[in-house]
């Protein structure tokens, strides 16, 4: 059983990889394996089903809904017609599809529906390369994927979006500080998340402080 383990682990690792050969750079196969490896240190302190994880972490993103016309039902259906392919037992198939359903942030937006420890651990996963000096650079990589403006002082953050709002806002790259990034760190699900959200979340902190004095000079 372990070893069979292993060779979906490796089956879907070299999966994902070929989906996202050409994925916009923060969503990309690093990210994958940045998240895989920060889901598998939470869960050393945290327990959950690892083989879950693993899948989860490694399948969360196979086709990310803002790619894809906002289509939400596709990267379940890939996860789930790959994972049927390698003879996996359904309540664990089931299982990894609800994490997909929910892991994003706009879901949380208008209350999850489905929770586990497995999710809450690649979800805390997630957000932690939100933010930090992973997730600045990938809020620029992906405000210059979307031609948005990097900052306009007479633009101010939306901090009240619901999920339509959030899902069709163009917003500035510094209001996306704003409106998502710097509230992860409050809606970690884990204390192991938490813990690892507050160096970013200051650095981040740190990173506006100096970006506004060079904007002012």
């Amino acid at each position: 059983m372990k070893n069979m383990n292993k060779t979906i682990i490796e089956n879907t690792k070299k999966f994902v990889k070929q989906k996202l050969e050409n994925a916009e750079a923060g969503h990309d196969y690093w990210h994958i394996l940045r998240v895989l490896k920060l889901s598998k240190k939470i869960a050393e302190k945290e327990g959950g089903d690892l083989f879950v994880i693993r899948l989860g972490a490694l399948l969360h993103d196979i086709a990310d809904a803002k790619f894809h016309n906002g289509d939400e039902s596709i990267g379940p259906r890939i996860a789930r017609d790959f994972l049927q392919k390698q003879q996996i037992a359904e309540e664990v198939i089931e299982h990894i599809v609800k994490i997909i359903e929910n892991i994003s942030y706009k879901n949380s937006l208008e209350g999850q529906k489905f929770t586990s420890l497995e999710l809450q651990i690649i979800q805390d996963a997630d957000r932690l390369d939100a933010i930090g000096a992973i997730g600045i650079a990938r809020a620029f990589v992906y405000g210059g994927y979307k031609n948005n403006l990097i900052y306009n002082p007479n633009l101010k953050p939306n901090l009240n979006l619901d999920k339509e709002t959030y899902k069709k806002s163009d917003t500035t790259t510094i209001n996306h500080f704003y409106e998502k990034l710097l509230k992860l760190k409050d809606i970690m699900n884990t204390p192991t998340g938490k813990l690892l959200a507050e160096e970013r979340h200051r650095f981040m902190l740190e990173f506006l402080e100096q970006f506004y004095r060079e904007w002012e000079i």
